[in-house]
């Protein structure tokens, strides 16, 4: 399958086509390792204010786009904003990340708004994404997001950031049904938000479950694999053209069934997984995003260049676009991005 003319690489590769030089956007490619970045932030009232003032998120957006032509933008949010729209108290801690007030018990969840409404209540975000649509370059695709049903609801319980994620593992498996109640209120607001971001423009989706590898098999499998599914089927329902990326990190083995069920069209994966399984394994099956280590970014020099390299040298025989196993460091240096893209570019 060869590009059509006019049909966008980005897209192109999530439908399976071959390219012989793959399209790349970056996981916070906008974001405070630019400059141009910090200055905007700086007009900002907070981290929220930013994501919920259109004209500043479409420009923090377009910023990378701008400096380094990548074949996708990602809309400038945040996962959180799901629990905010729920009703859930939510702050941004300077040096600390996310603070929400964390839902104790089962009585805690009648205290959330209605999920259906959650894409109303995102409304300026679909204004972002409508600005975007129309102020991006021709060439490059719109990537709107949500966090995935499991990790949004481990910030919930959790009331921010973990390591071992106990009290939302305890509530899962000492109140599966009042767990899965939670699941559920996620799977409906993700999939009102979503809407409103595909409605106003966005041409593909990615559900970002950054905290899979938190879970064993069994339970992975009834809360990652199976709300991503809930998801994908009824956005799928709304807008069947739609391609929807999984990004379940950290999965390891509980990756080949994710692939199998969870009903996404490509999956993103993170810089644990080997280039040779990914190539033998998960690639034959479904088109793959990843995996260069960040690290490996903000170190620059000749090791990026040959783990680049060696990621190219693999996966570019199947449908693959080239990302990083996680989000961009703060501390890299934007040069070291430019590096990276040119690099990719000289195939």
């Amino acid at each position: 399958m060869s590009l059509a003319p006019g049909e966008k690489k980005f897209l192109h590769a999530l439908k399976g086509g071959l390219q012989k030089v793959p399209p790349i956007w970056l996981m916070r490619q906008a974001g405070r390792y630019l400059p141009e970045y910090r200055e905007v932030r700086a007009t900002t009232e907070g981290f929220l204010d930013l994501c919920f003032t259109p004209e500043k998120a479409c420009e923090v957006t377009l910023q990378p786009i701008r400096r380094y032509g990548f074949d996708a933008a990602i809309l400038f949010s945040d996962i959180l904003v799901i629990p905010w729209a729920l009703g859930q108290g939510l702050r941004f801690v300077e040096g600390e990340g996310p603070k929400l007030d964390a839902l104790a018990d089962e009585k805690a969840l009648a205290a959330l708004a209605d999920p259906t409404k959650a894409g109303e209540a995102l409304a300026p975000i679909g204004e972002t994404v409508a600005k975007l649509s129309a102020s991006l370059p021709r060439e490059t695709a719109l990537i709107g997001f949500a966090g995935a049903p499991w990790t949004v609801a481990t910030y919930m319980i959790e009331g921010g950031s973990s390591r071992d994620f106990t009290a939302t593992k305890r509530w899962a498996h000492m109140a599966p049904e009042a767990f899965g109640k939670l699941i559920d209120m996620i799977v409906e607001a993700t999939v009102s938000y979503l809407s409103v971001q595909i409605e106003a423009g966005a041409e593909a989706i990615q559900l970002f479950d950054s905290w899979a590898g938190a879970l064993d098999a069994a339970s992975f499998t009834r809360w990652v694999t199976e709300p991503n599914r809930a998801v994908v089927d009824r956005i799928k329902a709304r807008h069947p053209d739609i391609p929807i990326i999984g990004f379940p990190r950290a999965a390891g083995m509980n990756l080949y069934g994710y692939v199998e069920a969870a009903g996404v069209d490509a999956v993103s994966l993170d810089q644990m997984m080997p280039l040779d399984l990914i190539r033998h394994t998960v690639q034959p099956n479904i088109p793959v995003q990843g995996n260069l280590d960040p690290v490996l970014l903000l170190t620059g020099g000749t090791a990026l260049d040959s783990a680049v390299d060696a990621i190219l040298e693999n996966l570019s025989a199947g449908p693959f676009v080239f990302n990083l196993g996680h989000g961009i460091m703060k501390e890299t240096p934007p040069e070291h991005v430019t590096r990276l893209v040119e690099r990719i570019r000289a195939r």
